[in-house]
């Protein structure tokens, strides 16, 4: 018989597999860094529940802000008196900043002066605020400009009042 060639034997079933590298960990391997990522994670947290506390702290704000602008859209197509409800705005907005016990039985002067040492202003006491107190209880309206700077001060209190 001639000489018939074997057949080859499979050339890749010789080779032997490369050894992997162990995976590498994502967790720092000094001290140091692990210290300092516990610490970013500590810090993020605290930001974040401080944010969320502040968010919570400041809901009333953002509730009267929205309802003072209802408030002015609703005063710009009508005659009405809005002082009434800017009054009411305030005495809710402090109940909600305040302790019962302080706001509640404030009226007239003394209103209008708590709400000047809160905004830290005398804008209420000897400005546009004195409508606040005297003009709800008016027969006529108080003048379209007298609202609007009564509404702008009381946007700014608002926003900022200090407890």
């Amino acid at each position: 018989m001639a000489d018939t060639p074997l057949p080859s034997p499979d050339p890749v079933a010789g080779l032997i597999d490369i050894p992997l590298p162990r995976e590498a960990s994502l967790w720092p391997q000094t001290w140091e860094a692990q210290i300092a990522a516990v610490l970013l994670l500590v810090g993020v947290a605290l930001a974040v529940w401080r944010f969320v506390h502040c968010r919570r702290l400041n809901r009333y704000r953002r509730e009267a802000l929205s309802e003072l602008t209802r408030i002015e859209r609703n005063a710009q197509g009508s005659r009405e008196n809005m002082l009434t409800p800017l009054a009411l705005l305030v005495r809710r907005t402090a109940l909600a900043a305040f302790p019962r016990e302080q706001i509640a039985p404030l009226f007239g002067a003394t209103w209008l002066s708590f709400l000047d040492r809160s905004y830290g202003g005398h804008e209420f006491s000897q400005g546009v605020g004195r409508l606040l107190a005297e003009g709800p209880y008016q027969p006529l309206p108080a003048s379209a400009d007298d609202a609007k700077s009564l509404a702008v001060l009381v946007r700014h209190w608002i926003r900022g009042h200090h407890a």
